[in-house]
């Protein structure tokens, strides 16, 4: 059992940008007088620690998190941990945010730190991640040295992990790589207007294509021996970016909403593009990671997963493709096997005019304007089975895609730090429509609400929510949100829960074609 919430969702597809524009401004259409675009600068950390476990097995955590520089020293970011070889605890994983402290020593030489904190859980069984995961909060402070390659970085740390009431509770040694990038970013007022001719050159040599693509998968395991012998719906979110025409690096985050909805996973891995026909292409790619549920009823054993998968697309517009997959999931430190069939959605984003033969040429690149935003929520009157089951407090992450100044793409995932039912893991992962209130030039106040589907831990459920947001800058915002979750189990019992949130927001434009 594990956390059902894919928590850094928003991050793998923005990064942070320090300086700002006029203050609270949405976009228009006006043309900007002198549009820029700014280099940022990020990192994507993969780390490594083994835990002791007292009077049970070591766990071993791999985290994958990526960190956008905010200042010369400090980046600020989020990530996951999961299990790969050791124990059996396949489905555990965490969610965090936090900051990452880097001082040179020496032109390569590096002191680092870091605190951060979240929630998430597992176990082996249901029972048992009581017992190895407390309440599913967590913290993790760490100090230590690294050594820069120029293109990565590698170094060690001296780690301290605690979740609340548990027995993870260790100070340890902790591996990591630091692999380092950059991106261009405008001002968010300048959705929809155009490039100067010199920004259109420098993006023309910028940062590529990306993509972003959920997933709606199915799991048909293969003889299974856990205690659970039937199919698995997930929700699947996946950013890729292409390093390459054509090849690309991806990373996904799955979560179950239909037949066993506790079950997750977290996968990355590589993929190769191959196009038929100007709005036909085949797509094959291999991920690695770990996931499943608690082994007793899925045996992932210790977590580890290899998933190939091969797709087949059809464009329905230069930025929209609906696509057919087929792939092969299987836990090679366990028994579990499934043939897996899925239906997809992907939204192509193209920074640089280099998007491969569906891209149209000679069309002249604009502003696309992006928010994150962080949040903390208290979910309050929470009711399954028509009885009350006290507060729920979580972290939540949100990240929206902005289709013009009154309409926005929302994707939505936020992970309990607090016990649901006596159990770790709670969480939920949605996707909507969301409609906002124009702000006037110089105007500070915008009203907006949205609607969102997705699962929790119980299954398939609906999201309502409306609120405020108060500009501080052209980059950032507060905004002050209530709203109302409901989902059925499969046993068609009902959950229920109101809501309340105080998030800040971050806000970006990037050059499209």
């Amino acid at each position: 059992m594990a956390a059902s919430v894919k928590f850094s969702v928003g991050i793998l597809v923005v990064g942070m940008l320090t300086g700002t524009t006029a203050a609270g401004q949405e976009p228009d259409s006006r043309a900007p007088e002198e549009p820029s675009l700014r280099p940022s600068e990020a990192m994507i950390m993969l780390d490594y620690q083994v835990i002791r476990v007292p009077g049970d097995k070591p766990i071993d955590l791999m985290g994958f998190h990526v960190y956008h520089k905010v200042a010369d020293w400090l980046y600020l970011g989020a990530g996951v941990y999961a299990p790969l070889a050791r124990g059996e605890y396949g489905g555990f994983t965490a969610y965090d945010i936090g900051g990452h402290v880097q001082q040179r020593l020496t032109s390569q030489l590096f002191a680092t730190a870091g605190l951060s904190g979240g929630g998430g859980g597992g176990g082996r069984s249901i029972e048992q991640s009581k017992v190895l995961s407390g309440t599913g909060r967590f913290f993790k402070g760490y100090v230590g040295l690294g050594y820069d390659f120029g293109n990565f970085a590698i170094g060690a740390n001296v780690a301290k992990m605690k979740f609340s009431h548990s027995r993870i509770d260790g100070t340890q040694a902790n591996v990591f790589v630091e692999i380092p990038y950059a991106y261009l970013t405008g001002p968010f007022t300048s959705h929809g207007q155009p490039l100067s001719p010199s920004d259109t050159r420098v993006a023309s040599e910028g940062s590529g294509e990306s993509m972003l693509t959920l997933v709606l998968d199915n799991f048909r395991q293969i003889n299974p021996e856990g205690s659970y012998k039937g199919t698995i719906n997930v929700a699947d979110l996946q950013y890729a970016h292409y390093f390459a025409r054509d090849t690309y690096w991806y990373a996904g985050l799955g979560v179950g909403y239909y037949g066993l909805p506790l079950y997750n996973h977290v996968l990355g891995g590589v993929g190769q593009r191959v196009w038929l026909s100007p709005r036909i292409s085949v797509y094959g790619q291999l991920g690695i990671g770990s996931g499943g549920y608690a082994p007793r009823v899925m045996n992932t054993d210790a977590g580890l997963l290899v998933y190939p998968k091969i797709s087949a697309e059809y464009a329905l517009t230069k930025d929209l493709g609906l696509s057919l997959s087929a792939g092969y999931l299987a836990a090679p430190k366990g028994s579990s096997k499934n043939q897996t069939f899925g239906l997809a959605l992907t939204h192509h984003i193209r920074s640089s005019d280099g998007g491969g033969a569906a891209s149209e040429r000679g069309s002249l690149p604009t502003y696309r304007a992006f928010r994150v935003s962080v949040f903390q929520q208290t979910e309050y009157a929470v009711r399954y089975r028509d009885i009350d089951r006290g507060r729920l407090q979580m972290l939540g992450i949100q990240a929206d895609t902005l289709v013009n100044d009154h309409w926005y793409i929302p994707l939505q995932a936020a992970v309990a730090y607090s016990a649901y039912l006596g159990y770790p893991g709670y969480g939920e992962l949605l996707a909507g429509i969301g409609v906002q209130s124009q702000t006037k030039p110089g105007g500070r106040v915008q009203l907006f609400g949205q609607l969102m589907a997705g699962a929790n831990v119980h299954g398939p459920a609906a999201k309502a929510g409306a609120g405020l947001r108060y500009g501080l800058s052209d980059r950032l915002a507060l905004h002050l949100t209530a709203g109302r979750i409901e989902a059925r189990s499969s046993a068609g019992q009902r959950f229920s829960a109101d809501s309340w949130g105080l998030g800040l927001d971050y806000r970006f434009s990037i050059p499209g074609w």
